[in-house]
């Protein structure tokens, strides 16, 4: 079957040079002679030959299936493992990176951009470098957080929220170089952001962003690794018909403004490659996963017309130039926020009795897919979580089969969509199994309502999703029990060749964190009940657990030291989910803890101080005096402005204040803070020309209704 949705009719036709992938032999290969216990020796330096004892790229190895060939932490051995050190983070918004270790060193970044240098062996600090970026903490949609660095030649890569791309010297910690990556759009200037962890390919650096909630035009952009000097640049989306952008996108884009309508370029059209972007040194393409529209109504943004290329796809790219060779569109007129920035993982599968070289991806809207990642033709796409905006995936063309009930965007009634905007799954990276040929899956099923907003007005700095995002009070009790009952989370031990369920883990949270396997028969995943768990990799029994005292949302890894294995692990609990999820987040329980990186070993005798309570101020509420229309018009603009950080209802399920118990409700600290940025170097930006006095007045009545009801 041939569903690849190509705007050219050049494919790759470059020879497969043989994978010399010596992590999966018993024996090293002679072109790897004199190095021991090879993770990989695949060409290309972004795949540089190294050891199998460390985890030296963002997905472990070159194939990024986040899978050790690790052993000595095992079934039968992993009852004794311990904590060996921890290292306390000076932050407290939630933790996402993956670790990187080479020679001997982690690097890793914690909220707000802090990296830090820690000798692998003790948890000592080596140096710190804060590239100050508070400041820039309202421009992420979903907290100050980073998924991580890149290391290679001596160098640590940093993509900051504030939008640089820095060169850090690997032994000091000092700037070599760095770069501004943000673009400026036209008419007005958004909020772009870098959440994502720099890729190293051939001799670049190629870095994208975030924002297109707030208006954002995606891209990516490939930079000199030892200058900074940029190389190339692919827009996702197109810009104003008739105004070229001067990069190598111009041609694809040309031919890609015809799935466009209206004036989509007044929006920002979205397209944000914020996280997903891979290798593959064989046929030199580089992979990047596209996001979502910007609005996410579709009818807003496109008069709900055309695909709207190439959001939520996935597009293949000449690593050197930037040059377009193939896409496949998962979510053709994107309208629930469904991104394909999921991780994205490369394998040899046989599939119908042939040998294929597949890329396998479980995105948001709830589908597995597996594609040919020479060629971009989709082998196969099977549901993994309960969906129900898609009937399925048509044989013939490739694409999915919408269900109408799901168009929001087409009526005046709210839609009721499965998977929600949070996605069934979202960043927290799965893992792959080749022995086993299981995916491991974090996955979450949850519905919410869509509508259209009454009000479609662009405003620079704030939500532009052309949604009705409620504070929590608007959504009425009947959608949030319906959201609640439908919140289910668990690790899923995907067959990607049969395309069903091996088994599945149920979860106490609806959100956890990425995975890990490892060829000890483990996989390794930390949870929002405060848990880092060890589960038989054959049938999801746990095996091993450690009380964390937060939540966990990153991946772990693992890397071996003088013959002793290590699992490393950042945990705290931030990011989307728990603060986008306020009241619904609170299944989990209270998942709020110490920002720490924890590392363990078999024998580990350390242990975790003493968990203090978490103090909740017990002052009673200012009284409830806001009219029914001053209420509801607060819920509207708190859902605009404030529920990204400070959660559904004004209930907070992260480290960020809960505005139910503030003390500045009923006094005019409430202006000084919010209109007056008298908390800006804390995280807090200031509102002045966004809200006006009066604005402020309607969300300080419905938080004071808030804080007078209880939480249900």
């Amino acid at each position: 079957m041939k569903s690849v949705q190509a705007l050219a009719c050049v494919h790759p036709r470059g020879r497969f040079q043989k994978l010399l992938r010596c992590a999966r032999r018993t024996t090293i290969v002679a072109a790897c002679a004199g190095l021991i216990a090879l993770s990989s020796c695949a060409p290309g330096d972004n795949a540089s030959v190294a050891s199998g004892d460390d985890w030296r790229v963002h997905g472990g190895d070159p194939s990024s299936q986040r899978h050790s060939r690790l052993m000595d932490v095992n079934e039968k051995t992993v009852g004794q493992l311990g904590l060996a050190w921890w290292v306390d983070l000076d932050t407290d918004a939630g933790q996402e990176a993956t670790p990187i270790m080479r020679d001997g060193t982690l690097y890793v970044i914690s909220a707000y951009d802090v990296v830090r240098a820690v000798d692998a062996r003790t948890g000592k600090t080596r140096w710190t470098y804060d590239p100050e970026v508070r400041a820039a903490a309202s421009r992420s949609c979903c907290g100050p957080v980073s998924r991580g660095v890149a290391v290679e030649d001596g160098r640590v890569f940093v993509g900051a929220l504030d939008g640089r791309l820095i060169a850090l010297d690997s032994n000091t910690g000092k700037p070599d170089w760095q770069v501004q990556t943000i673009d400026q759009p036209h008419p007005a200037p958004v909020n772009y952001s870098i959440t994502g962890a720099p890729r190293v390919v051939k001799g670049l650096i190629v870095i994208g962003n975030g924002g297109a909630e707030f208006g954002a035009r995606g891209y990516v952009t490939a930079y000199d690794r030892k200058t900074g000097r940029k190389v190339w640049r692919f827009y996702t989306v197109p810009g104003k018909p008739g105004v070229k952008d001067g990069e190598i996108s111009d041609s694809a884009l040309a031919k890609a403004g015809s799935s466009w309508h209206g004036e989509w370029w007044r929006w920002g059209g979205g397209g944000t490659v914020w996280d997903a972007i891979e290798y593959d040194a064989d046929l030199n393409l580089l992979y990047i996963g596209v996001g979502n529209g910007s609005p996410t109504n579709y009818g807003l943004r496109s008069e709900g017309k055309g695909d709207n290329l190439f959001l939520s796809s996935i597009v293949a790219l000449r690593a050197d130039t930037g040059e377009y060779v193939w896409h496949y569109q998962q979510t053709p007129g994107e309208s629930w926020d469904y991104t394909a920035t999921q991780n994205i993982i490369f394998a040899d599968l046989t599939i119908a009795g042939q040998p294929r070289k597949v890329l396998m991806q479980a995105p948001k809207n709830g589908l597995f897919y597996i594609l040919d990642r020479a060629t971009g033709e989709l082998i196969s796409a099977k549901p993994f979580a309960t969906i129900n905006w898609t009937k399925g995936v048509d044989r013939k063309s490739g694409r999915p089969i919408v269900n109408p009930a799901a168009q929001y965007f087409r009526g005046q009634q709210p839609a009721f969509v499965m998977p929600s905007s949070g996605g069934a799954h979202n960043w927290p990276p799965m893992a792959y199994d080749p022995d086993g040929g299981l995916v491991y899956i974090p996955v979450q099923d949850m519905g919410l309502p869509f509508a259209a907003t009454k009000d479609p007005e662009i405003r620079p700095g704030v939500y532009n999703t052309g949604t009705a995002i409620p504070g929590g009070d608007v959504m009425r009790k009947a959608e949030l029990k319906a959201a609640t009952r439908s919140m289910k989370g668990y690790l899923l031990a995907w067959n990607p060749v049969t395309g069903q369920a091996a088994w599945r883990r149920e979860m106490v949270s609806s959100f956890n964190g990425g995975v890990l396997s490892t060829a000890g028969g483990l996989i390794f995943q930390g949870n929002g009940e405060r848990k880092f768990v060890a589960y038989r990799a054959k049938n999801g029994t746990p095996l091993w657990s450690f009380d964390a005292q937060t939540g966990i949302v990153a991946p772990p890894i693992t890397y071996r030291l003088d013959g002793v294995q290590y699992i490393a692990v950042m945990a705290g609990w931030g990011g989307a989910w728990p603060m986008l999820g306020g009241q619904m987040a609170l299944t989990s329980g209270n998942a709020v803890g110490p920002n720490r990186l924890l590392v363990f070993r078999i024998g580990g005798k350390a242990s975790l101080p003493r968990l203090a309570p978490r103090s909740v101020s017990a002052a009673p509420p200012p009284a409830d005096k806001g009219t029914t229309r001053l209420i509801a018009r607060g819920d509207g603009l708190y859902g605009q402005y404030c529920v990204r950080c400070h959660g559904i209802a004004a209930v907070s399920a992260s480290m960020v204040p809960d505005l139910r118990r503030s003390g500045f409700l009923a006094g005019p600290e409430l202006e000084t803070v919010v209109l007056g940025g008298a908390l800006a170097e804390a995280g807090m930006p200031s509102f002045q020309g966004k809200l006006t006095l009066s604005d402020l007045e309607a969300v300080r009545a419905y938080l004071i209704h808030q804080a007078n009801r209880p939480t249900e």
